[in-house]
């Protein structure tokens, strides 16, 4: 049987770096917690993926760029993804999550369709 060896330097370095400016990782956690951000779960997660997908079909504003920029393919593979989560999740939301994907899948779906005729 033969010995493992498992190379652990990358500890070293961390540490190295940690030393070199020990505040990082502290000044990085209090950005985190002076930005007001909202609580992470399904339904913001859903939404946020139909957010990017309206970018893609040009129905809001890209806010780097602040402009209307289409792009079908990218909508249809976010709103295949969308498709995709809604079966792995089958059973698995609460009613209000199920009505938020079905809703937001079908709103999505039809500007899809308008726009590639």
């Amino acid at each position: 049987m033969s010995d493992k060896k498992v190379d652990e330097s990358w500890k070293d370095k961390v540490e190295s770096e940690k030393e070199a400016d020990p505040g990082q990782v502290d000044d990085a956690s209090e950005d985190l917690d002076s930005k007001q951000l909202p609580p992470v779960n399904f339904s913001l997660f859903i939404t946020s993926l139909g957010m990017q997908a309206l970018m893609a079909l040009g129905e809001i504003e890209n806010p780097t760029t602040n402009k209307r920029e289409k792009d079908l393919g990218q909508a249809k593979y976010l709103i295949d993804n969308i498709v995709v989560l809604q079966e792995k999740t089958k059973g698995n939301l609460d009613k209000e999550e199920n009505e938020i994907i079905e809703q937001l899948l079908y709103e999505l779906r039809i500007k899809f369709l308008s726009f590639s005729k």
